[in-house]
């Protein structure tokens, strides 16, 4: 019996895998330093033989699932394609595009209040995708990015000298320090009152006075002032009525107030007696008003003796003098008055 040949079994066809699939680079951006994690998504990452950027390998790779893997960036420069290799294949690639670090140039005023609020211009390069904008360790209040060489933020609350930083996806900035300055302290104020026509030399005393831009008497601008130490201000007050509070400003804030009165020109309306003798030491009582501050009374360029009784009147010991008519009149921080007349009348001779 002839065995029967049985003809060969017929050969399977071998599996070949497919090549990955890159659906997305998250995120898409990153410093040209490298050393960032960045999330690959798409299908197909099953025996995954190189993750590049661009002709350069990741630093280093995990491939998480069959769906994603994360891969640390390795440095570059300008946009690159995104591939991953697998016995099936290399994917099609996603563009992955390197980010020049920020570089910060000025910040603009350089100094604020130890309260935060002050808007400050930074000018720099490379703000683009910015994430962040630090005051030391703290977040500014708020920032715009005005362009990719300028950015306006708000300074937070702080102390001391801080260092100010852009972070952007190309990295964190070089630092340009910002200032946290006290607010200025007012102790007094020198005369502390005035005419109402201003021109009155005052020195205000206090601390952090240093850096003034500003010195008011209520909201009224001194006529001029002269810082002349951390702690002296010399200041012209201005016209005005009332008592008003002076403050000084710095960068630092605006100080507490301490008060300035201005005082009208005195009035005299009589003097009792009106006639006396060429010798000292007659007696005149002065009449009118605003008297309360008097500061000197003459007869003519000579200085008297005074005494003030009330706002109406004063006491005053008439000096010695040649025969005739002087004028009279009382000066105050408000001014000098009006001139009344006094007639010294002399002696009869026999």
């Amino acid at each position: 019996m002839k065995d029967t040949a049985h003809p060969a079994a017929a050969a399977q066809p071998t599996a070949v895998a497919a090549a990955p699939v890159l659906n997305s680079v998250v995120p898409n951006t990153g410093p040209a330093a490298g050393g960032n994690n960045v999330v690959l998504n798409g299908s197909g990452f099953t025996g995954v033989t190189a993750v590049k950027f661009g002709t350069t390998a990741a630093l280093g790779y995990t491939v998480n699932s069959t769906t994603q893997i994360t891969a640390v960036a390795p440095a570059g420069t300008g946009a690159v394609p995104v591939t991953v290799a697998t016995p099936g294949g290399t994917s099609n690639s996603v563009t992955y595009t390197y980010t020049a670090q920020p570089v910060l140039v000025s910040v603009s005023p350089s100094q604020g209040p130890t309260a935060g609020g002050t808007t400050v211009t930074l000018t720099g390069s490379g703000f683009s995708a910015v994430s962040a904008v630090r005051f030391g360790s703290t977040a500014a209040t708020s920032y715009t990015v005005n362009s990719a060489t300028q950015i306006t933020a708000v300074a937070p609350a702080g102390t001391g000298a801080v260092p100010v930083t852009v972070t952007t996806s190309g990295g964190t900035s070089n630092s340009v320090f910002f200032f946290y300055l006290n607010a200025p302290v007012l102790v007094s104020v020198s005369p502390n009152g005035g005419p109402s026509a201003g021109g009155t030399t005052v020195t205000l005393t206090g601390t952090d006075l240093s850096g003034a831009t500003a010195v008011r008497f209520g909201t009224t601008a001194a006529t001029s002032y002269t810082v002349d130490s951390p702690t002296q201000i010399t200041a012209v007050a201005p016209a005005g009525t009332g008592t008003v509070p002076v403050t000084v400003t710095t960068p630092g804030g605006t100080s507490n107030s301490v008060f300035y009165s201005y005082v009208g020109a005195p009035v005299l309306t009589l003097l009792s007696p009106a006639l006396g003798p060429t010798a000292a030491g007659s007696g005149v009582t002065l009449s009118g008003t605003g008297l309360t501050t008097t500061t000197a009374v003459h007869f003519g360029a000579a200085p008297a003796a005074f005494t003030v009784l009330s706002d109406t009147a004063v006491a005053t010991v008439a000096p010695a003098g040649p025969p005739g008519a002087v004028s009279v009149n009382v000066t105050t921080p408000g001014g000098t008055s009006n001139s009344l007349t006094y007639t010294r009348v002399a002696p009869p001779v026999i």
